[in-house]
């Protein structure tokens, strides 16, 4: 059915940028929501930023402080998590999800998931 494949991530230097991509397919009716989380060594999966398919954003971190942001192209079956500035807290493998209904909501509200990317940061 619904199936997300993420790629992009690599390892990339303090204070550098990267752009992750989702490819969706199988979605075809309804409300529906994409979102990026991520899952740090040692922490819980965390959800960074949501859109929903109006193209309306939501930002779960504050923390992110503009750093992250979210895109979509309907065109070409994507989104997109643009990463600037990033640190080396940003290490993590970084999962694209997807949820039938309105709005973004949490974690666990979510129906599929791709296989995860790993972002490193380091020197």
């Amino acid at each position: 059915q619904v199936q997300l494949v993420e790629s992009g991530g690599t390892l990339v230097h303090p204070g550098g940028s990267l752009r992750l991509s989702c490819a969706h397919s199988g979605i075809s009716l309804g409300w529906y929501a994409l979102a990026w989380f991520r899952q740090a060594p040692g922490k819980e999966r965390e959800g960074l930023l949501c859109l929903t398919n109006p193209g309306v954003p939501t930002t779960y971190l504050d923390s992110l402080a503009g750093r992250f942001k979210i895109s979509g192209d309907n065109d070409k079956n994507m989104i997109y998590l643009q990463m600037t500035d990033v640190k080396p807290d940003d290490t993590a493998v970084d999962y694209c999800a997807f949820r039938f209904g309105v709005g973004c909501y949490g974690e666990y509200d979510y129906d599929y998931w791709g296989q995860g990317t790993q972002v490193t940061v380091s020197s």
